[in-house]
């Protein structure tokens, strides 16, 4: 198996190769797709969503595509796709390494792509500002590929706004037809986005739907698990077997609200979510452990002192004394979200609480350390993905006897 990018569609060798029409059924993972001038562009948050709050951190993030793939049957043993992909990049920083596309082949992590050219949001953190600069399309293709029909996933970048711009293969193409395994719909943040992970099979939730044979739709919003009731409402509307919110961490780094409003805040999401799934298994999970925000309040802020050197750290701007006000930390959150969950599962059987610190904990930390002071790096992403499997589709776990065992042939 081999695979390489190019910086341009058409590469040599391709004029035996079929025009595959790019349409939402190759898609999953994606609540709505916009068709552009370039082809289609993987969103996850549908339209009504996205137009009741553009704000700029939230569009940016909804249209990563963590999580979002094609999906379909072939026997070609070549395929290409075009993408015009935009890649953040940051004033002063290292340039970021490029976003993966991950071949999967029959169950099984195959290859690994990137491309080059597309367009580069040039963010300032400093002011604030960002910049547009626009590239070309570019393609990865996967080549020698086995013979015979299989089924074939490209998992996009969890972290490059991706628009698709065609796809071609050595033989027909079809939509894969459903293979009866759950659907896990789940949002969080950043870490729930990918912050870090290696590529997109290696974010935590897609490392947990894989062993626990769910078909993840993952809603983990870098900067936007902030219990918004747009994002509430996009859940609610989604069909869904299995439903899972990492509820914590951006809401005490953005100093959004105090424990007055928060307590009612989680009522309200879960309220939304329970309107369109009354009776799935539905499970709460609080924060994992971190340092800088376990019992000091918000606001997080960027530490530029080592930017250079690709250093970029986070620190805590809050006051311990300013929990008596009701300022949120990690340690409140938890507590709190254990009174809301216990309270409510004796009329609603099928909630669930999950501590976040079961899956990366304090000794996880002093092993693994947070990189930035905030977000994970590849290997507590395996990490944590395993553990949720373990938890929450092992027995006794929130979904447990839910999915399906995993193809290993």
């Amino acid at each position: 198996m081999t695979s390489q990018h190019n910086d341009t569609a058409g590469p040599d060798g391709t004029t035996d190769l079929l025009t595959v029409p790019l349409t939402e059924s190759l898609l999953r993972g994606a609540l709505d797709v916009e068709r552009t001038a370039h082809g289609l562009l993987p969103h996850r948050l549908p339209a009504r969503a996205r137009a009741q709050f553009p704000d700029p951190q939230i569009s940016m993030a909804e249209s990563q595509p963590s999580g979002v793939r094609l999906v379909f049957r072939t026997r070609a043993t070549t395929i290409e796709l075009d993408t015009l992909r935009t890649k953040t990049a940051y004033v002063g920083a290292p340039e970021r390494p490029d976003g993966r596309y991950d071949l999967v082949v029959d169950g099984q992590l195959t290859a690994q792509a990137s491309t080059h050219g597309g367009n580069v949001l040039l963010v300032n953190m400093s002011t604030g500002s960002a910049e547009t600069k626009p590239g070309p399309p570019g393609t990865v293709r996967f080549a020698g590929l086995p013979e015979g029909t299989k089924d074939i996933e490209i998992w996009l970048p969890y972290n490059e706004i991706t628009q698709l711009v065609a796809l071609r293969a050595d033989a027909p193409v079809e939509p894969q037809p459903g293979r009866g395994a759950p659907v896990w719909l789940h949002h969080g943040s950043s870490l729930s986005h990918g912050s870090n992970a290696a590529c997109p099979t290696g974010t935590w939730p897609a490392v947990a739907a894989s062993l626990g044979g769910a078909e993840l739709v993952n809603l983990g919003l870098g900067g936007g698990g902030l219990l918004d009731p747009f994002t509430a409402r996009a859940m609610r509307d989604t069909p869904a077997d299995l439903i899972s919110i990492k509820i914590g961490i951006n809401i005490v780094n953005a100093d959004l609200m105090r424990l007055r409003a928060f307590v009612p805040a989680v009522h309200g999401f879960l309220d939304t979510l329970r309107e369109g799934h009354p009776t799935a298994p539905l499970l709460v999970i609080s924060p994992v452990f971190c340092p800088i925000h376990e019992d000091t309040p918000g606001p997080s802020a960027p530490d530029f002192e080592n930017l250079s050197e690709g250093q970029l750290q986070f620190k805590a701007m809050g006051d311990p004394a300013e929990r008596a006000a009701g300022k949120l930390t990690l340690n409140v959150i938890r507590e709190e979200l254990a009174r809301i969950v216990h309270r409510r599962a004796a009329g609603d059987p099928r909630l669930f609480l999950l501590d976040g610190r079961e899956l990366y904990g304090e000794a996880d930390f002093a092993e693994l350390p947070l990189p930035d002071q905030l977000h994970l790096d590849a290997a507590s992403h395996r990490r944590i993905g395993e553990r949720f499997a373990a938890l929450a589709f092992g027995p006794g776990g929130a979904f447990a006897g839910k999915g399906r065992p995993v193809r290993t042939d």
